[in-house]
């Protein structure tokens, strides 16, 4: 792909994330909307399929130059689906006829026209897409809160509760139910990482009675637990998760013990795309282990040893209960009514 087609904030959005200036899921989700906001706004277009083509050839310059952020192509899928929608919305209102006896068939055919060509110049689709993605990016802020303000309800009194690593939203979401119920935590400390004594730390300065455990000691610990709550990084279009390492563990174990698996997901994590099996270093992410794993201390031995130090694990569906997101909680069976929701199956493959 030729560099030089790319819009300058595209460019300047890919490099911001690799030398970390912008981190985090949601905060990566934020600037892409802004970046595309911004490109609809100033760009030179005439129709939507001029405009579909710019969104869709930026988008696939920043999916392949930040692969594992899989948010980022969702958000190009979002936008390219609220063109159609507004294209069909404002040619309809632009030709609409007075006579109320319009035939069925002439809906039909208009309606099916409208699918196939967006090639008709609408003057009011700029102002239309501008404002529909403003409402989007009120939806992204207040993503977090609509999740977290659900808590009392899949939260009880008593509970025993299990999770692993360090997430910002699931932290949020216990601190949540700790206004109003008496519960106790077991955080796994998820390592090579270890990010879960900073989460155990977190929750018991929030008063809430919380217990570190090794990593070892899941299955032992599981018997004892009410639920799992967890976090995840992505999840793929069967209901599988893209969660960070150990996530596959506290799964197995808790499905063993038939303990429910609950995830916390924000729809902006929602991606058409699958798994296969031949696709893991596409998939994950491996990160050097001499630092976590590996201390280092015998060098001549560790010239013949080959470590591999993953992020992330794959959870399949049938180890999750129910997802948590911003519109309510929903079975894994459910995923492809909420990927019809928020895309067009023509924008899956981009």
């Amino acid at each position: 792909m030729v560099v030089d087609d790319i819009n300058k904030l595209v460019l300047k959005l890919v490099q911001d994330i690799h030398y970390g200036d912008i981190q985090g899921t949601y905060n990566i989700v934020i600037a892409t909307v802004c970046v595309f906001k911004a490109i609809i706004n100033c760009s030179e277009w005439n129709t939507a399929k001029n405009l579909m083509d710019i969104i869709t050839k930026n988008g696939k310059y920043l999916i392949e130059s930040v692969p594992l952020e899989a948010s980022i192509g969702n958000m190009v899928r979002r936008i390219l689906r609220i063109i159609r929608e507004e294209y069909r919305s404002e040619l309809k209102n632009k030709t609409e006829e007075t006579d109320t006896q319009e035939s069925l068939h002439k809906i039909l055919t208009a309606e099916c026209d409208q699918d196939t060509n967006y090639d008709i110049i609408v003057p009011t689709l700029k102002s239309a897409l501008i404002e529909h993605i403003n409402e989007v990016e009120v939806e992204l802020e207040t993503c977090s809160i609509n999740i977290t303000q659900q808590a009392s309800e899949h939260i009880h009194s008593n509970e025993i509760i299990m999770t692993i690593g360090k997430s910002n939203l699931v932290e949020e979401f216990f601190k949540k139910a700790a206004a109003t119920r008496a519960f106790e935590v077991i955080v796994a400390e998820g390592g090579p990482s270890l990010n879960g004594h900073e989460m155990a730390v977190n929750l018991a300065k929030a008063k809430i009675k919380t217990t570190l455990i090794s990593d070892v000691a899941i299955f032992a610990m599981m018997s004892r637990v009410n639920k799992v709550i967890i976090g995840t990084h992505t999840v793929m279009a069967n209901g599988g998760l893209r969660a960070i390492s150990g996530s596959h563990t506290v799964a197995q174990a808790a499905k063993h013990y038939s303990v429910p698996v609950m995830v916390l997901l924000p729809l902006y994590k929602l991606s058409p795309l699958y798994l296969c099996s031949h696709e893991q270093d596409g998939f994950n992410l491996h990160i050097s282990p001499t630092q976590s794993v590996l201390d280092g201390a015998n060098e001549p031995l560790m010239e013949n040893i080959y470590a591999y130090n993953p992020v992330f694990d794959f959870v399949p569906s049938d180890l999750v209960t129910l997802f948590i997101s911003n519109t309510g909680g929903n079975a894994p069976s459910y995923i492809y009514r909420l990927l019809s929701e928020l895309y067009h199956p023509d924008d899956y493959e981009l």
